[in-house]
């Protein structure tokens, strides 16, 4: 449990900074900071005050416990993670309490974990990474920097993904099996075999995804 009264800045004040901010509140930091880049067009999200966008976190980067970059988009939540870092920032994991992560699981930096969701023993998760609610990652997979694994998605084990990839609400993986960078599994789908970088593979089983020519 973090000490009470540290200072959270949680960069995206939209539905994910939301919940990240309440999991930096049960872990104990009292003081959340929110900033957005559609400051000062906004000035708050419920009743959290917005106190500046990016550029003005970087500029504060050391002032804070812990920095949480809760945006949705893989690419752009991994560089703004690493440019805060390269300021100086610290970014610790956040796990909700109702998550489960074993002890023998590693966590990286900006990574956060839902309430609902399993990290199995000997798994590898990358920063900035979204372990998103009620997912569950198996024994000795490797997620790499930036994956977001959507609500409800099951990997088991020895599942590999790569940077940046996204694993849709209620997708299935097969042992073993590998998933490229930037790769797009559906919602629901179910993965029984490898997932080649920059693909968007659909349904059960999951195939890659043809775009019909209009």
């Amino acid at each position: 449990m973090t000490k009470t009264g540290s200072k959270c800045a949680v960069l995206g004040a939209r539905g994910h900074g939301k919940v990240v901010a309440e999991i930096a509140e049960l872990n104990g930091f009292s003081d959340i900071h929110f900033f957005d880049d559609r400051w000062p067009t906004i000035s708050n999200v419920e009743h959290w005050n917005i106190h500046g966008n990016s550029e003005m976190l970087l500029a504060h980067a050391t002032e804070y416990q812990t920095i949480i970059v809760a945006i949705g988009n893989n690419s752009t939540r991994l560089e703004k993670h690493q440019a805060l870092i390269a300021h100086g920032a610290v970014s610790t994991p956040l796990v909700h309490p109702k998550a489960i992560v074993s002890h023998y699981a590693v966590l990286e930096p900006g990574t956060v974990v839902m309430a609902g969701a399993v990290v199995n023993p000997f798994s590898h998760i990358g920063q900035a990474c979204i372990v998103n609610t009620a997912a569950t990652i198996d024994h000795d997979c490797d997620i790499a920097q930036g994956v977001h694994i959507s609500p409800g998605a099951h990997l088991a084990g020895g599942v590999q993904v790569a940077s940046e990839a996204w694993i849709g609400a209620g997708a299935t993986i097969k042992p073993l099996v590998k998933i490229g960078a930037k790769a797009v599994i559906g919602a629901g789908a179910t993965v029984l075999r490898d997932v080649e970088s920059d693909q968007t593979q659909v349904g059960i089983p999951a195939k890659p995804l043809v775009k019909k020519e209009i």
